[in-house]
C-alpha cells in the first residue's frame, strides 16, 4: 500500500499494525512523517473532548514529534540507499503512559498534589522507546495514581471506550488501551499493580502484557512493590512483542531487574494455530466464584473448541479461590506499601482528590489494620501455591480477563457493583475490583500474562482472555496468544469511528 493508494490513506496507515509499518518504512511504500501525520489527524477527528469525547491523552507532543519523523525519513532514505540496519522502532508512533515520565514534562499522576511537578529525566521505559527509535507523540491518561480500574480525574476528565462511549476503557491504562483501539498510536506503554494493562486490553480489544516482576524496570522506590510491573500494549500480539523486547532488561537504576534487553519473548518456530497443536493448555472460566457474564463465559468456551480444534488438549481447571479471598489479599498488601505511600503523596489535598482514590486509601489502611505483613506474605503464598498446583502439567492456563461486561466511564463504584452469578442471580460486589479476573496473576507476579481479545460482549465492548505462563516463561504465553489471536475475528476498528 503507498499512502496514496485510498481517498482515505489516514484511516488506511492509522489502521496498520507497528510490524506492518516498520515493514513500510524499511520498503519506501511510505514515510515516518506521513504516519504520524495520519496518525495526529485521527487524533484531531475522533478524540473529542474531555468530558463527551475519547479523551485519551493529557498532552500531545506533535512538535516534537514532527521533528523526530522528519529525522527519522531521512534516516530511512540513508538506510535503503546503504542497505544499513536502523533501530527496531525508528519512526513509529507511540504513546506512553503519562506516569512514565519525560524529562522536562510534566509528572503529575492526575494529582491536585503533584500539579506542575516536572519530571527531571526519563522513564527507564521511555529512554528505551527513544533510543529504539521511536517517535512520542502523545502521553495517554489514568485515573489519580493509576489506582482504579475506570479512567477519569478532575485533572484530565472522562476517558472513553472507542466501542461504546458510555463505558470505561478500564483502567489504570485506560488512554493506551482507548488510543490504540481508536488508531491514535501505533503502541502504548502501560503499568499494572492489579490487572491496569489487562484490563484496558480486554475491554478496547487490544493486547496487553504483564512480564514477570523485574524482567521490565520500573523507578524506584516502588519498582520493588512485588505486585506492580510496567508493560506494553499492542493492537496485535507480535506489536506487543515488539514493544517488550524494547522495554525489558537489566537496568541499572532498577536493581530487581533482570534478563537481556532486546529479546523479544515470541521467538517461537510456529505461530497461528499449528503453535499450540500438541500443548496441555487449562482453562478455568471463574477462578472459583467470579461472576462471568454469559457473553464473556461463551466467547471463552468458543475459543476453548478452536484451540482444541487446532490440536491443542484443553483441560478443566477450577481454582479454589473467592472474590473474597483475593480481595483481601491484596488490600492486606496494598495497606502496606501502596495505600501509605498514596497517603503520604497526597497529605493535605484529600478534598481534591476522586472519591476512588479516597476509598483506595481507606480500604487499604483498613486492610493493614486487620493484616500483618507477614500474614500478607501468607496470603500470597496461598495463591501462589494454589495456582501451582493447578498449573502442574499444564503448559499453560486460561481465564477470561474481566468478569463483567463494562464499567461505566464515569462511575465510581464506591458501594460497589451490581452483577449476576452463572445461574442469572443478582449478586452484590462490595468491591468492583471483584469484576476483574486479573489480580490473583499481581499475587503470583512472577507469572507472565497475556490479555489478547476473545470476541465482543453484548452491549458492544470488547472480551478478553488472559493466557497465564509458569514463572518466567515468556515464550508459551505469546506461542499461545498468537495462536489465539489467529482464530478470533475482531472488527478492525470500533464502527462508531469508521
Amino acid at each position: 500500500m503507498t499512502a496514496s493508494s485510498s481517498a482515505d490513506s489516514s484511516v488506511e496507515l492509522t489502521s496498520l499494525s507497528a510490524t506492518d509499518s516498520l515493514a513500510g518504512f524499511r520498503a519506501g511504500d511510505f514515510s515516518p512523517s506521513e504516519v504520524l501525520d495520519a496518525t495526529l489527524a485521527r487524533i484531531r477527528s475522533v478524540n473529542g473532548d474531555a468530558q463527551t469525547g475519547i479523551n485519551a491523552f493529557s498532552e500531545i507532543l506533535a512538535d516534537d514529534a514532527r521533528r523526530a519523523a522528519r529525522r527519522a525519513d531521512d534516516a530511512y532514505t540513508s538506510a535503503r540507499r546503504e542497505d544499513a540496519p536502523v533501530a527496531v522502532l525508528l519512526g513509529l508512533p507511540v504513546a506512553t503512559k503519562e506516569k512514565h515520565g519525560l524529562a522536562g514534562r510534566t509528572l503529575e499522576q492526575g494529582l491536585a498534589a503533584t500539579r506542575g511537578e516536572i519530571a527531571a529525566a526519563n522513564h527507564p521505559v521511555v529512554d528505551r522507546i527513544l533510543d529504539a527509535g521511536g517517535i512520542i507523540h502523545a502521553r495517554t491518561t489514568s485515573p489519580e495514581f493509576s489506582c482504579a480500574t475506570v479512567t477519569h480525574s478532575p485533572a484530565w476528565g472522562i476517558t472513553r471506550n472507542p466501542w461504546n462511549t458510555a463505558a470505561s476503557p478500564g483502567g489504570s491504562s485506560g488512554g493506551a488501551g482507548a488510543a490504540l483501539a481508536a488508531g491514535m498510536t501505533s503502541l502504548a506503554t502501560a503499568s499494572d499493580i492489579a490487572g491496569s494493562t489487562r484490563i484496558p486490553a480486554g475491554f478496547t480489544g487490544t493486547v496487553g502484557y504483564k512480564a514477570p516482576f523485574g524482567r521490565i524496570p520500573g523507578l524506584p522506590p516502588l519498582a520493588a512493590d512485588w505486585y506492580r510491573g510496567d508493560g506494553p500494549m499492542g493492537r496485535t500480539v507480535a506489536d506487543t512483542a515488539l514493544l517488550a523486547a524494547v522495554m525489558s532488561g537489566r537496568h541499572p537504576i532498577d536493581h530487581g531487574s533482570w534478563g537481556a534487553h532486546g529479546v523479544r519473548p515470541d521467538a517461537i518456530a510456529t505461530s497461528g494455530p499449528d503453535a499450540v497443536r500438541g500443548l496441555r493448555i487449562g482453562l478455568d472460566l471463574t477462578l472459583g466464584d467470579y461472576p462471568v457474564a454469559p457473553s464473556i463465559r461463551a466467547n471463552t468456551e468458543r475459543l476453548a473448541r478452536a484451540l482444541e480444534g487446532a490440536g491443542a488438549e484443553i483441560v478443566p481447571v477450577s481454582l479454589p479461590w473467592t472474590t473474597e479471598l483475593i480481595t483481601r489479599t491484596i488490600f492486606a498488601h496494598f495497606g502496606h506499601i501502596l495505600g501509605p505511600a498514596m497517603a503520604a503523596l497526597t497529605a493535605g489535598t484529600e478534598d481534591r482528590l476522586a472519591a476512588y482514590t479516597r476509598r483506595f486509601i481507606a480500604d487499604a489502611a483498613a486492610a493493614a489494620q486487620t493484616t500483618t505483613p507477614p500474614e500478607s506474605l501468607a496470603l500470597d503464598a496461598r495463591i501462589q501455591h494454589d495456582l501451582a498446583a493447578a498449573m502442574s502439567g499444564l503448559d499453560a492456563l486460561l481465564t477470561p480477563t474481566q468478569a463483567v461486561e463494562m464499567l461505566a466511564a464515569s462511575a465510581d463504584y464506591l458501594d460497589g457493583i451490581d452483577v449476576f452469578d452463572a445461574d442469572g442471580a443478582p449478586r452484590h460486589l462490595g468491591h468492583y475490583w471483584e469484576a476483574h479476573m486479573t489480580s490473583p496473576f499481581n499475587v503470583a507476579n512472577r507469572c507472565p500474562v497475556l490479555s489478547v481479545p476473545s470476541g465482543m460482549s453484548s452491549v458492544g465492548v470488547p472480551t478478553g482472555i488472559q493466557v497465564v505462563g509458569h514463572p518466567f516463561d515468556e515464550a508459551m504465553v505469546f506461542r499461545v496468544g498468537s495462536a489465539i489471536e489467529s482464530l478470533v475475528e475482531m472488527p478492525e476498528f470500533p464502527a462508531l469511528l469508521t
